[in-house]
């Protein structure tokens, strides 16, 4: 089959080759019958995409990018074809994909201070990969923000705080990290060394809500600066600067007492805050506290296919995986840098890590596996200091640097690499950023050195809302990031 895919690149082309295209998404895939396509050498992405287009008769074009041998085509097929040492007489496989659509602003929400920690309730809320589907109904979804001034907030999509952490029984201290565990009870850990469970009651008939400290849990001897929740099993995972990984449970009833030594005394409290005994919440200790690492434990996250494994990593270049039932160390991975941020690509075996070094690492947990580092993502001018994958695409990944951005990447576009960007390993590869997201609180103003004001502290990507971030500039800031164009399925036959 011979086509003339756009207008001005003709089959007038010196060299042509045959390319067969497939996908593996639904709904846009060509006839099984359709045999390989002869074009010309010299298309590039576009003309390729209204090729597709054509060949799926879409009356409104849908933007494709190209897959040749798992990594995206960012040149000429001509090109490419050079690059790899290929013949322009083999059947060149391309796969199509829906391009990922720019990640454009749509709001933000104001504080008083730095927002340490963003997560997002929804219809489709990420807590529910782990088999939490007590989400949010359509249209109330719940926008959970931390704050160095001491206070959860519980947003609506309408920008209204519907919620604020009662100052009695709560936080002096700035928060650094708060999660959902329910569309019920959040889970926060702060600068004060605790681990808070709240209590959230929209039940009011006015619309008003409250949020309450249910559990106080103690343990560690330092801040808490990163918390993972699994809520089928009402576990937590708690990362601090004391070098541990504390394990506990969010049922009162299952919880050991807390560690005495590490309890504030009423004497101490009193001179803190004014709480009274009926606003006192439980105090418990940990399941384990995990003792390993040799310097600040910056992130943790459980496995996502096995809840009794966990990873953490630390300012002491090391991931590390650990058996929750016996709370022992199974494996270390030790890298050039400190690691500050945490995140899983399941479907690819993968772990990614934020780095001080200003690029993100991604890891091969596995024993089996001959190096550390499989891939490296470049882009950040700063500390990668959060991660969330993206719910649409197993490739997906949102960075968030104190550089003032957030960055996303898919895995598949990369470039050609040097051996110190695999670890060490003859073929290595870099990964671009498909696009960059700016803070709208300072784009009149000019970019800041280093990310100055405008760090970004937290970032998590929900399939209905988009790329949720806080930030240094006290600002949420939210921007639709949906991994891929959607695709009218009725016009792909």
């Amino acid at each position: 089959m011979t086509a003339d895919p756009a207008g001005d690149q003709t089959l007038s082309s010196a060299s042509q080759i045959r390319i067969q295209f497939t996908t593996q998404q639904p709904g846009i895939s060509l006839p099984e019958n359709n045999g390989p396509v002869l074009v010309p050498t010299s298309l590039r992405r576009y003309g390729l995409s209204s090729l597709v287009n054509h060949l799926l008769g879409n009356e409104k074009p849908t933007p494709f990018d190209f897959l040749a041998s798992g990594t995206f085509l960012r040149n000429s097929v001509d090109k490419y074809l050079t690059e790899h040492g290929l013949s322009s007489e083999s059947v060149l496989t391309l796969e199509y994909v829906p391009s990922i659509i720019p990640p454009l602003f749509l709001a933000s929400y104001e504080h008083d201070d730095w927002v340490s920690s963003v997560d997002v309730l929804s219809g489709i809320a990420l807590a529910r990969q782990n088999g939490n589907h007590d989400t949010a109904r359509n249209g109330h979804e719940r926008i959970l923000s931390g704050s160095y001034d001491g206070l959860l907030r519980v947003w609506n999509t309408s920008a209204e705080v519907i919620a604020t952490s009662s100052t009695d029984g709560g936080y002096l201290a700035g928060i650094k990290c708060a999660k959902f565990l329910s569309s019920s009870r959040v889970v926060s850990g702060a600068l004060d060394r605790t681990v808070r469970i709240w209590e959230l009651d929209e039940s009011k008939d006015d619309g008003a809500a409250e949020m309450k400290a249910r559990i106080e849990l103690y343990g560690h001897r330092h801040s808490i600066d990163d918390i993972a929740v699994h809520a089928p099993s009402s576990r937590i995972l708690s990362a601090s600067a004391d070098h541990a990984v504390g394990l506990w449970s969010a049922r009162k009833s299952d919880a050991p007492a807390a560690p005495a030594e590490l309890v504030p005394s009423a004497t101490s409290r009193s001179k803190k805050r004014r709480t009274s005994s009926a606003d006192h919440a439980p105090q418990r200790g940990p399941l384990a506290m995990l003792q390993s690492h040799t310097a600040p434990v910056s992130a943790v996250i459980f496995a996502p296919t096995d809840a009794t494994v966990a990873y953490s990593t630390s300012w002491d270049h090391s991931l590390r995986t650990w058996d929750l039932p016996t709370s022992s160390l199974v494996s270390t991975r030790t890298t050039s840098h400190s690691l500050f941020s945490l995140a899983a690509l399941p479907s690819l075996n993968l772990l990614a890590a934020g780095t001080s070094a200003r690029h993100i690492t991604l890891i091969d947990p596995r024993a089996s596996a001959t190096s550390v580092s499989a891939m490296t993502l470049r882009g950040h001018t700063n500390a990668v200091v959060s991660l969330a994958n993206d719910p649409a695409s197993a490739f997906g990944l949102v960075s968030g640097s104190h550089d003032g951005t957030c960055r996303v990447w898919d895995v598949r576009s990369t470039k050609p690499g040097r051996p110190q960007d695999s670890g060490g390993a003859p073929e290595g590869a870099v990964g671009e950023s498909v696009y960059t997201i700016e803070r709208e609180s300072i784009k009149s103003k000019g970019k800041r050195v280093g990310g100055d004001g405008v760090k970004v502290f937290s970032v998590v990507w929900d399939a209905e809302l988009g790329i949720v971030s806080g930030s240094e500039d006290k600002t949420i800031q939210i921007n639709k990031g949906q991994g891929f164009m959607p695709v009218d399925s009725d016009k792909a036959s």
